[in-house]
């Protein structure tokens, strides 16, 4: 099945509206060709099929958008002058608008990078609606404290306060496109910043959907930009010696460069990164549960989630029975488009990545992995790849060890608490684990002792605006969300003065 089949005649007409036309920059207020005149295609991954075409910004236009951005910023500027509660009327007046054009958004994504358009709707949109209102209850709360501080012979008066740090450069990738926009922009906003948005040069037309309900909702101009482009264009953003500060979710690898391209003017630096997610099984776990829970742990998103558990260790008693259960579900999932109703996978988000998992699975499979199920393209259109179980990964193959980032699980045996936990946490990255155990006492004891930025009990992928998160080692820097999120997009002042 394709796109065009199940749903290309069904979109809404702004949609197809939207498609029709060259869709360019936002930098200030205006919508602006690329400098270089030049454009880019951006594609439906279900079919291969050209969507719209996109402006190709560059470092110049980065150049443009930062100006914008550093004028909106600057003292006696409108958005300067924009109080807290202004800032969280303009939140929740996007909220409702992102609630208006859900279909409208969904349909976008859908579109654009692939995922059931139901995951998309009930997913991604109203998460970014709810996100929107939580911190527009933020706006109001961002305070500072008073320190009492004195000497023999005077006093004084010290509080700190917090303040927007300046420019944001924010750049966001292509697995959950409009929903990762929304973790950078809206934080950033919300502390006073002005922001400018790269988005994934797979998936950009959220991002720029999002530019124009950003200007309907009164946002002035130059507080959001949107530059689309590809690599070079990040690069420039990140060196650029008026951006403040970086928020970027990528890979590990990606996530170095930024580290080391920031050093230039010692710009804040915030990191999601990669992961490699052990998923922990327990004989005396509910099995049900945890067969379902892991299926979903592993699967999700098309395995592009880089907190999905990928690494599956079963205690050994239960280990085929856990195999057979997962295979089953990974068999019985339905790929196709996006827009058909019983889709409940679609595509990764380009034949370079389906080239790349299905490279992962081959070499495995070199490196002595045996496929339970899965393994191959499952559709002959678009960029598919079947839900992959594979055992007899060893520790040190190269499957095992670095992030896949499609619907692809090892499942590996254990024989004790004391193996597994040395195993789990035997990676580079840090940012997820989880664990099924009705042992209540061992699911606390082993999932404080797992080295992850998220640990889930008897669950996987429950998740709320107001949770933190982030990783630990190679996994990134800072936390999104929650009330955490706003401290990485903030100065802290310390003020003294004798009374």
């Amino acid at each position: 099945m394709t796109v065009t089949d199940a749903g290309h005649g069904n979109l809404l007409p702004v949609v197809s509206k939207f498609l029709a036309k060259e869709r360019p920059l936002l930098i200030g207020s205006d919508w602006q060709p690329a400098a270089s005149g030049r454009v880019f295609e951006t594609l439906d991954p279900a079919t291969g099929e050209v969507l719209a075409q996109v402006a190709h910004g560059n470092a110049e236009d980065v150049a443009r958008a930062v100006r914008a951005a550093r004028a909106a910023f600057a003292p006696g500027s409108a958005w300067r002058r924009t109080s807290p509660r202004q800032r969280a009327r303009i939140l929740w007046r996007m909220a409702d608008l992102i609630d208006q054009h859900g279909d409208e958004l969904a349909q976008l994504e859908t579109l654009d990078n692939g995922k059931p358009f139901a995951h998309a709707r009930d997913g991604d949109v109203s998460a970014a609606a709810e996100l929107f209102r939580y911190f527009a209850g933020w706006a109001t709360k961002i305070e500072g404290t008073t320190i009492p501080m004195s000497d023999d012979e005077r006093s004084y008066l010290a509080y700190t306060v917090r303040e927007p740090i300046g420019v944001v450069g924010a750049i966001v990738p292509w697995n959950f496109p409009l929903l990762m926009a929304c973790f950078k922009v809206i934080p950033a906003i919300t502390a006073g910043n002005t922001v400018v948005l790269k988005p994934a040069e797979q998936t950009p037309l959220t991002a720029l959907r999002l530019g124009e309900l950003f200007l309907e909702a009164g946002t002035p101009p130059g507080v959001v930009n949107v530059v689309t482009g590809f690599g070079d264009a990040g690069a420039a953003l990140v060196a650029h010696p008026d951006v403040d500060k970086v928020a970027f979710t990528g890979s590990t690898e990606v996530g170095k460069k930024i580290v080391s391209a920031a050093a230039g003017n010692l710009k804040k630096v915030s990191l999601e990164l990669g992961g490699k997610a052990p998923n922990i099984i327990f004989a005396d776990a509910d099995l049900e549960a945890a067969i379902a829970g892991s299926a979903h742990a592993g699967f999700f998103n098309q395995g592009q989630c880089c907190v999905n558990g990928s690494r599956l260790y079963v205690e050994r008693s239960v280990f085929d029975q856990v195999v057979e259960g997962i295979a089953t579900i990974a068999g019985s999932i339905r790929l196709g488009s996006g827009f058909a109703p019983e889709t409940q996978m679609g595509p990764l988000i380009t034949e370079e990545q389906q080239s790349m998992v299905l490279g992962h699975v081959d070499a495995g499979v070199r490196q002595g992995a045996q496929v339970i199920t899965g393994g191959t393209r499952g559709l002959e259109t678009g960029f598919f790849v079947e839900p992959t179980l594979l055992t007899g990964v060893a520790e040190d193959a190269v499957l095992q060890r670095n992030e896949v980032f499609g619907p692809v699980v090892t499942a590996v045996p254990f024989d004790s608490e004391e193996e597994v936990l040395r195993l789990a946490n035997d990676t580079r990255y840090g940012l997820a684990a989880g664990l099924w155990s009705r042992d209540i006492a061992r699911a606390h004891r082993v999932g404080g002792a797992l080295r992850a930025g998220t640990v889930w009990l008897n669950t996987w992928h429950a998740d709320d605006v107001v949770l933190p998160r982030g990783g630990f080692k190679e996994s990134g820097w800072g936390r999104e969300l929650g009330s955490f999120g706003l401290d990485d997009f903030t100065e802290l002042k310390t003020v003294i003065a004798e009374i």
